[in-house]
């Protein structure tokens, strides 16, 4: 057996869009190689688009967390084994799996979704506004990317936005590897006991929103709709303001790109899934765990064996798109994973894409002097976590 690399090499990302270098050699040599997990676990990482897509895909495989192996830490140690949490779907396998997701797919359409786009752009077009009210000079992230998103999600979840301060730095806490257990489960409680507070509300008195059309199904206990509720906010949070955070710094670290987009606002949509594609945000706890013995990519993986899928990895396979490492707005993205592959598949992908989209044109629309306020190299990464960005990204006009 060659020898396992170790989940630390997997984390080693120091480049503000590169995904680890190691990538590429095990995607040309060993696309699906032995990894040593932080609990001493010995199984798999897939680096290849092809493998990644039937890791994914593939129904002997099983995302429930009692099974699996997490490849990274949290707080200082290998992540325990444990149930999901009654409601918190993303862990769970059909056919329970599907009985939540269900309930929220009509909310996630496309048709659906486009019918928040003036909601979206009066959400950018305040933000903007605030933006101008500073001054020449901002943090993209804080002042921008972060309310921006969180003005969207909040209320159509049904979490007024004005309380943000009860909610809004949860996840951060919570998915901060570096961070302490306690804080987290500390931010976890404080959320889950704010969101029951709205719960009763809106039993009370429904609104246009998600949490009041669950109510109203008539299919969830009070603690799965807490949950969910839950999940929909950690899942749709950092993860859309990470991608447009570092999608701007793209940008404006690659200015011709950037020229060619303001030159055709109309190609914003593929402009969006290349930058999807191209920081691929979704980076390390992507994993499942085999059911049954079965052959991947010329391997024997045997029950219980984990395989984690590397996301940033196969949207950068040579095999699949041509000049990889090149950010292009024009290239074919499609079968891009950035928002995974299979049963799992991010549910709220048509809302991230339309923030995404407004946002970015908003932001280049209303400021054509656009540029960065430090060396690319000194703008902060936060490389670690399950969300890859920025730490902050210092611009001016």
């Amino acid at each position: 057996m060659t020898e396992a690399i170790s989940y630390e090499d997997a984390w080693a990302r120091t480049d503000k869009f590169e995904p680890p270098a190691l990538f590429e050699e095990l995607r040309r040599e060993r696309p699906l190689a032995r990894m040593t997990y932080p609990d001493g676990h010995v199984g798999w990482i897939a680096t290849s688009h092809e493998l990644v897509r039937q890791v994914l895909g593939d129904p002997r495989f099983s995302h429930n967390l009692e099974i699996g192996h997490f490849p990274v830490t949290k707080y200082g140690g290998p992540v325990p084994q444990f149930p999901a949490m009654p409601g918190m779907f993303i862990h769970m396998d059909p056919p329970e799996q599907t009985r939540f997701r269900k309930l929220l797919t009509k909310e996630f359409t496309s048709r659906g979704v486009a019918r928040l786009a003036p909601v979206i752009e009066a959400a950018a077009a305040e933000q903007i506004a605030e933006l101008r009210s500073r001054g020449s000079s901002a943090d993209l992230l804080e002042e921008f990317a972060k309310p921006f998103v969180l003005r969207v999600l909040a209320p159509l979840i049904g979490l007024p936005y004005s309380e943000r301060d009860r909610f809004a730095e949860a996840p951060a806490v919570m998915n901060d590897p570096f961070g302490d257990a306690q804080a987290s489960m500390a931010a976890f409680q404080q959320v889950g006991a704010f969101i029951h507070e709205i719960i009763a509300g809106k039993k009370a008195e429904p609104g246009d929103d998600i949490i009041s059309r669950l109510i109203a199904s008539g299919e969830l206990t009070d603690e799965e709709l807490g949950n969910i509720t839950a999940l929909l906010l950690f899942a749709g949070f950092e993860t859309t303001e990470g991608a447009l955070a570092v999608g701007i710094f793209a940008l404006l670290h690659h200015t011709e790109q950037l020229a060619a987009l303001r030159a055709d606002p109309s190609k914003i949509d593929e402009a969006v899934e290349e930058i999807l594609r191209y920081v691929t945000v979704n980076q390390y706890e992507i994993f499942r765990t085999a059911l049954e013995d079965l052959e991947l990519g010329g391997e024997t993986v045997k029950k219980g064996e984990t395989v984690t899928v590397s996301l940033p990895a196969a949207n950068r396979d040579p095999a699949k798109f041509g000049c990889p490492a090149d950010l292009d707005l024009g290239r074919d993205t499609a079968g891009h994973v950035a928002f995974g592959y299979g049963v799992h598949q991010c549910l709220g992908q048509n809302l991230a894409r339309l923030q995404l989209k407004i946002g970015l044109l908003a932001l280049i629309e209303a400021f054509p002097g656009l540029r960065l306020a430090v060396p690319a190299n000194e703008v902060p990464l936060r490389t670690k976590g399950s969300v890859f960005s920025v730490k902050s990204l210092p611009v001016s006009w």
